[in-house]
């Protein structure tokens, strides 16, 4: 994927400032939803051993208040470390820039899980109405790649935990989102975790499910959607047999819960 960019949309100051960690509230629209301690802990070292190299962004919320724009990472690994100050560079942005920022720093670092980027999309699309083709030119990339993302939100809150604590990945997920019922799809999710199916095999297993439903529905006897249809033909039955000379009467009752439909035809005309 192209490196992404975000235009005219934000000013800087060119001089980083050293502010206070107590001053820097989350972004509350940040992507990224999981941090493994594991790497948090690393990056805290090499901050202890070495400072923060790249300053953190933010923006101003209030005299003295400041949002975290980018730097989700190093603004924990900071507070793990018990620092006062980071080093940071103050953006003048709104509220959905902030957000589309935090976005774009993630995926450029490769930063989210593929459930991440696609409830980060989410939340352009709805809360900042934004198209499927705006989100695509914002963050470069194509409007299918956006489209495959938000279609992965299908699967419900169960479903993508199991999922990621199985580490499937996402042309598993585009598999499995072919299944509409909800319980169908999580029998398949387990079984393909049970017996630890590649993306092949779990496309192969998938189709094979899918197929075996639409040979059951071509099976299935056809029910009549409209009894109407079943009355229409018995009143083109019996217009059929007048036309050939027969004076059939035709005689319809409500008897309760059903119907009667009574045919009386003249003996000395058969």
């Amino acid at each position: 994927m192209k490196d992404l960019k975000v235009t005219n949309c934000v000013k800087t100051q060119e001089m980083v400032v050293m502010l206070n960690v107590s001053c820097i509230s989350p972004n509350a629209n940040q992507p990224r939803k999981s941090f493994e301690d594991a790497p948090l802990f690393a990056l805290a070292d090499s901050i202890h051993r070495h400072g923060i190299l790249q300053p953190l962004s933010v923006r101003q919320t209030e005299p003295g208040k400041y949002e975290l724009v980018a730097g989700e990472r190093r603004l924990r690994a900071a507070s793990l470390l018990k620092m006062q100050k980071v080093p940071c560079i103050i953006i003048e942005a709104d509220e959905k820039t902030s957000a589309v920022m935090a976005i774009v720093e993630n995926i450029q670092r490769r930063e989210l899980n593929y459930f991440e980027e696609a409830d980060a999309i989410k939340t352009l699309k709805e809360l900042y109405a934004m198209t499927q083709e705006q989100i695509a030119q914002t963050l470069s990339v194509s409007q299918s790649y956006v489209a495959n993302k938000l279609r992965l939100l299908k699967l419900n809150e169960k479903q993508k935990e199991m999922i990621c604590q199985n580490s499937l990945t996402e042309r598993h997920c585009r598999a499995i989102i072919r299944i509409e019922n909800e319980e169908k799809r999580e029998e398949a999710i387990k079984h393909i975790i049970k017996y630890a199916l590649n993306v092949t095999s779990s496309e192969i297993y998938i189709e094979k499910l899918l197929e075996d439903k639409r040979t059951a529905i071509a099976k299935k006897p056809k029910k009549l959607k409209d009894i109407r249809i079943f009355y229409n033909s018995i009143d083109k039955a019996v217009e059929s047999v007048r036309n050939l000379g027969i004076d059939v009467e035709s005689k319809k009752n409500e008897k309760g819960d059903f119907t009667e439909i009574v045919l009386i035809i003249p003996k000395n005309k058969i």
